[in-house]
């Protein structure tokens, strides 16, 4: 239990002794929260748990606070200080840094991991893109955050999967097999006519010069109908290798690929509307059945099976998500563009009209992308004339700063990506700031190792009390909150934060870079110093690990 845990735990069972003896009502007091305050003099921590409390208790909540630090049972604790209304202040005693700095040496490539999930199955299901051509940045973002997200609650002890939805059944697989087979015919010098609804990009034209390059005119005699059928297979086929290609470059790999196809050949769909008919969710009308989803919350019914018995895209969707909790995952995590904000209603009515609590569905909602290059707005790809795909960005920017760009703003707002800034090396860039910082320190111990100092394998018979300056101090302590960090920001679903967290924790260890010289300085000062700056290395490494981001050792 890190120090800020023991604090929270020290208040409450300080709060419960200050109830049992009658000080004030325990009601319904409210969960006790601590921040670091802005200014040093106000102490390591602080809270507002007497004030939040006040209305429960019934009383002052300075008579909260000073019963609460009466009771306060904390050695590592140097005092608590009622302020203003009833804020407490802890100052902690000066040795638990470095008790603190001993521990974060002796987990090494394990710190930050915590048991928080407690083991909760858990599912995240990303990205999710037609298979009908290439990803765009907007896949591109759901990707980065997508994964970052996995990594970060497999770290907070969570049991996670990550899924990829195959949408490979229904009109835009039809629509992909009729634009190659429009294209197939063109190239071959065939009247044709490009379908309404088709798609237009060069990676149609790529595939259909591809099925002549390898069979030639084979197809052309055929039955349109047939011809259709085999094109479908074949650019289908092409164009999932090529996503799954995309992917594993940005870094991004599932656990499970499931195919949208399987809930109709395997007869889920209609297993599932048959359940849903018979515990009276489902009613026919005008020939179509639909779902009473206006009965658990949603503003409408909603069709899942059309006048001419066929499916909705919601039907499917509806079995898809009857699979996921019966496969036994506690929690299912769906996050969509933000075209899906009015989907989430009626999905979760379905969820709650099958029986699930829909509360275990939770929804991120991803905000648009916008690229910016020299101060405009980059709306068409200058190769192609068409929208930027995802390995265009890639190619343009690196992996490392792709992702870190897509994840360190929340889900929630739009995102503007700035294509100068992400290839910029420069204090300005983010994640190059970051990233410098891991490989400065792993210069510093090439230039320790080149002046025949020792590097320990193990840091305890190093005293650390010497780490007295306030930049030793103040990488100490943002590294002990690294572990909560990891914690909350897993429970909140909020990658960003551990990206800013980590620009942060860099910003620090620059700062005490230029004001504390490391090598060359006495033996016991210089070793205490390589020992702290192993540990903002390893730190730093853990968190761009969670990004999905490379921790360099040189640049």
């Amino acid at each position: 239990m890190d120090i800020k845990q023991q604090l929270i735990a020290a208040v409450g069972q300080a709060a419960a002794k200050a109830t049992a003896d009658g000080i004030f009502d325990a009601g319904q007091l409210p969960e006790i929260a601590l921040e670091v305050p802005p200014q040093k003099e106000f102490g390591d921590y602080a809270t507002n748990f007497a004030m939040q409390s006040a209305k429960a208790a019934k009383t002052n909540p300075r008579i909260i606070a000073q019963a609460i630090v009466e009771r306060l049972d904390a050695p590592w604790l140097d005092k608590a200080v009622i302020a203003g209304p009833g804020f407490i202040n802890f100052y902690l005693k000066s040795d638990w840094l470095y008790r603190e700095l001993a521990q974060i040496l002796a987990a090494g490539d394990t710190f930050g991991q915590s048991n928080s999930g407690q083991g909760e199955r858990v599912q995240v299901e990303f990205v999710s893109a037609n298979p009908t051509g290439p990803l765009h940045v907007g896949h591109g973002r759901g990707a980065a955050v997508g994964s970052a997200l996995v990594n970060l609650l497999k770290a907070a002890g969570y049991n996670v999967e990550a899924e990829f939805y195959i949408n490979d059944a229904g009109n835009q697989i039809d629509n992909l097999a009729a634009s190659v087979n429009a294209r197939y015919l063109e190239l071959l010098g065939q009247p044709t006519r490009f379908p309404e609804d088709g798609y237009h990009g060069q990676d149609i034209i790529d595939t259909a010069k591809r099925i002549i390059q390898h069979h030639g005119e084979k197809y052309l005699n055929m039955p349109e109908a047939e011809r259709l059928a085999e094109f479908k297979e074949l650019a289908l086929a092409e164009k999932l290798a090529a996503l799954k290609d995309d992917l594993e470059q940005f870094g991004v790999t599932f656990d499970v690929w499931f195919s949208e196809r399987t809930l109709h050949s395997s007869g889920a769909v209609a297993e599932t509307c048959k359940l849903l008919k018979s515990n009276g969710s489902i009613y026919e009308k005008d020939g179509a059945l639909w779902l009473k989803s206006t009965t658990y919350g949603d503003d409408k019914d909603r069709v899942v099976i059309r006048d001419n018995g066929v499916p909705t895209y919601l039907a499917a969707d509806i079995a898809y998500h009857r699979d996921k909790f019966s496969r036994g995952f506690n929690r299912v995590i769906n996050i969509w563009g933000a075209d899906h904000h009015g989907y989430i209603s009626r999905v979760k009515a379905a969820i709650a009209a099958m029986g699930y609590n829909p509360d275990n569905l939770e929804v991120l909602i991803l905000q648009m992308v916008s690229l910016y290059q020299n101060g405009e707005l980059v709306k068409m790809s200058k190769r192609t004339g068409q929208g930027v795909t995802l390995s265009e960005l890639i190619e343009e920017v690196g992996r490392d700063a792709a992702r870190f760009f897509f994840i360190m703003r929340s889900t929630d707002s739009q995102l503007d990506f700035d294509l100068d800034l992400a290839k910029s090396s420069s204090n300005d860039n983010p994640v190059y700031y970051i990233q410098y910082a891991h490989a400065r320190i792993s210069s510093i111990f090439r230039q320790a190792l080149e002046a025949g100092i020792m590097i320990p394998s193990v840091w305890d018979e190093v005293n650390l009390a010497v780490l007295a300056e306030q930049a030793e101090v103040d990488l100490i302590k943002k590294m002990a909150e690294f572990p909560d960090e990891v914690a909350s920001a897993a429970r909140e679903r909020a990658p960003h934060r551990i990206a800013r967290y980590a620009h942060e924790l860099a910003g620090m260890f620059h700062t005490f870079y230029n004001q504390c010289r490391i090598i060359g300085v006495d033996a016991g000062l210089q070793s205490a110093r390589l020992a702290l700056v192993t540990a903002v290395r390893s730190t730093i490494r853990q968190a761009l690990n969670i990004l999905g981001v490379a921790a360099p050792e040189k640049m």
